[in-house]
């Protein structure tokens, strides 16, 4: 069984990561504006 954090993990794992990543951010960025638009 592979560990979940590989610490050298292959191209499509890294590429995942990257992704997951950016949704997370462009996640929290949103919910900040929609903090700081609401009246």
């Amino acid at each position: 069984m592979q560990p979940v954090l590989d610490p050298n993990p292959k191209d499509g794992q890294r590429k995942m990561l990257l992704v997951l990543g950016a949704f997370f951010a462009i996640f929290v960025i949103i919910a900040i504006v929609a903090t700081l638009a609401a009246p």
